[in-house]
């Protein structure tokens, strides 16, 4: 089980649930020392003071707010737990809303919220159940490491997940990186709507949701390790820069997509579909062109005559 990273309480009006927060995530991730490769001796980074001149211990080390160049005040961590905050010892739940109504961007880590004790059991299973059956998420605030932050309380297997969420003016405005007038057809737009498709999973299960590079890591480590050549990579082709061909793109991007699922990729119904529309909507001028070819040949008789 990974080990508390706080406790407190979740704060439902005027129910209060115990809680312990724990990590809902792990990291995987090949982790490397920097060191001094003409010795292989590991480099070490040394805190120092730079008044003293002098290697100081953790415990010599606090927090500091730079008022001005030659002035700082210390702020110690017992202060900042003792300030009169609410959420500095409870998730308060301040506002309930419809999960889709929350931008993505704005969700951080998430970790688990563990029930403390028999007490809490009952109002956390309440809370729970009563998030899954009104399909909606909690938003909180709550005080973690000397700031004040935003949640999002949702509930994952019958256990409440707390996601740290970013404050509003902490969002970049991205309207200035929209791309400017494009003109698409109506083919395109349908092809891409084919691609996704296609693409479309129920699960994230399989081998292309697999971390590859840690994979490709450890084993340039084992090579490395036993002394053998790294293995070899196959290169992919760089971009060109040309521009391409975007319907070509998709149609190759969609028959790709249906031979990895095992489809027959030799049939390709959706691309034909606006070509069978243009010919049905030209079935009635090729019949007005039949009925007007007996009235010219009746024209052509008094010439010859």
């Amino acid at each position: 089980m990974p080990r508390t990273i706080w406790s407190g309480a979740i704060s439902f009006g005027l129910v209060t649930v115990p809680i312990h927060v724990v990590s809902a995530t792990e990291d995987h991730s090949v982790r490397f020392h920097q060191v001094h490769l003409d010795d292989m001796a590991r480099v070490r980074v040394r805190k120092y003071c730079s008044l003293e001149d002098r290697e100081v211990t953790q415990s010599e080390i606090g927090k500091g707010y730079e008022l001005s160049k030659d002035t700082i005040v210390p702020v110690l961590d017992e202060e900042l737990q003792q300030m009169p905050l609410p959420t500095a010892k409870a998730i308060e739940l301040v506002a309930f809303m419809p999960a889709e109504s929350i931008d993505p961007i704005r969700a951080g880590d998430g970790y688990y919220l563990q029930p403390d004790g028999k007490v809490a059991a009952k109002p956390y299973k309440l809370l729970a159940q009563a998030l899954e059956r009104s399909s909606k998420v909690a938003v909180a605030k709550f005080a973690w490491s000397g700031r004040e932050r935003l949640g999002l309380l949702r509930v994952r297997d019958g256990v409440i997940v707390l996601h740290a969420m970013r404050w509003d003016d902490e969002i970049r405005d991205p309207s200035e990186l929209a791309p400017g007038a494009v003109e698409l057809t109506d083919e395109e737009i349908a092809e891409a709507e084919l691609l996704i498709d296609r693409l479309t999973r129920d699960d994230l299960e399989g081998e292309e949701f697999t971390d590859q590079y840690t994979k490709a890591v450890e084993q340039l480590i084992e090579a490395k390790r036993e002394g053998h050549e790294p293995p070899e990579t196959p290169e992919r082709e760089a971009p060109t820069g040309e521009v391409v061909d975007l319907m070509a793109a998709l149609q190759e991007s969609v028959t790709k997509a249906r031979t990895a699922r095992g489809e027959d990729a030799t049939v390709h119904d959706m691309p034909k579909k606006p070509a069978a529309k243009k010919t049905a909507k030209k079935q009635p001028a090729k019949k007005t062109a039949a009925k007007k070819t007996p009235k010219k040949a009746t024209a052509r008789k008094p010439r010859s005559a």
